[in-house]
Formats: structure tokens, sequence, C-alpha cells
């Protein structure tokens, strides 16, 4: 047997394997984002109605009853998807103008969390949660609570005029590198 011959079947051998290795890591590679592209572009209003079903408890009648609120308040409301991770499908978020509220579901709560909770009035005291921060404000809703589906509504019209008041605004212009804003002068 011709000794070259021998080493040359053997790397047409070892190029056919690697071919084949290949080939097979590319058909892996099409179906696992197949996978999570489908999922990914779940419209944001499936992917909350699924929520809300999966849950199959007070929290997903409570979900679901809050994204009713939110929409009586202003049927303009956009739904979307956001912060979606490997460790999390996402969290549902109401938008007009920017984020008015997302809503949350934790084991014992379903939790409203308003963008710019801080700035808003709550003459009715909804606001029960992450009350020390300068921005955001939520409201926790717990299984036996009762909701006031006014001054809820009332919060997220005044979240959503907060919101369409700042898209008026004019940007401020970005400063140069290396110069300070003039304070206290």
């Amino acid at each position: 047997m011709n000794p070259e011959r021998k080493c040359g079947d053997r790397r047409l051998q070892v190029t056919r394997s690697a071919a084949k290795l290949v080939r097979d890591l590319e058909v892996y590679m099409r179906k696992a984002v197949a996978v999570e592209s489908a999922s990914a572009f779940i419209s944001a209003s499936a992917f909350i109605d699924e929520r809300i079903k999966e849950l199959g408890d007070w929290r997903g009648k409570t979900l679901a009853k809050v994204r009713e609120i939110i929409h009586q308040a202003d049927p303009e409301i956009v739904e979307e998807r956001k912060w979606v991770k490997p460790t999390s499908p996402g969290t549902p978020v109401f938008s007009h103008g920017g984020i008015v509220c997302t809503g949350e579901t934790h084991k014992n709560v379903v939790k409203m969390t308003f963008a710019k909770g801080a700035a808003l009035q709550d003459p009715s005291g909804l606001f029960n949660s992450s009350l020390e921060g300068n921005v955001r404000r939520a409201i926790d809703i717990h299984e036996d609570d009762k909701l006031d589906e006014a001054a809820l509504k009332e919060l997220i019209r005044a979240a959503v005029a907060l919101n369409l008041k700042g898209e008026n605004k004019p940007k401020s212009k970005p400063r140069a590198p290396g110069s300070r804003p003039l304070v206290g002068r």
C-alpha cells in the first residue's frame, strides 16, 4: 500500500468529519435562533394575554383588571414588552408619549410602577411602594386589596399628560466635552 495514499485518505476523512460537524452545528444554531426569535417577536399584547393566562390565579385576574383600567383611562395607551433577558420573559409596559407604568407580577403582589410617579400628585394615596425614590413610584396590589378605579384612572391620565408635556419641551443642548455646568454662579 502506498504510504502517501494512506495519508491522503486520512486527510479526506478528517475533512469530511469536520464538514459534518459544521453542518450539524449550523442546523442546531438555526433551530435555536428560530425558537428564540419566535418568542422574541410575539406581540406585546399577546405576551400580556399569555402572562395572564399562565398565572391563572388572583395575580392574573388583577393584571387583567389593571390592564382594562389603563385602557379605559387612555384608549391610546400602547402595550410594550421590555427588558427581555435569558432569565426573564420581559415586563409588560404601558406607554403613551413615554412609559406610563409597568405591570409586574411577583409571588405576593401585582406591582404597577409609574416611571415618573414622583412628579405626580397622588391625592388618593395610591402609591404605597418605592416612595423614597426621586423618580419612580409604585402601587403594590395584594390579593385581597380593593382597587380605587377612579383614582387609578386619574393617576394614569396625569402620567400620560406629564409624558406628553415633556414631549413638547426642547431638548437641552449637549455641553462641549470637558465643560462644566454653571452651578451657583
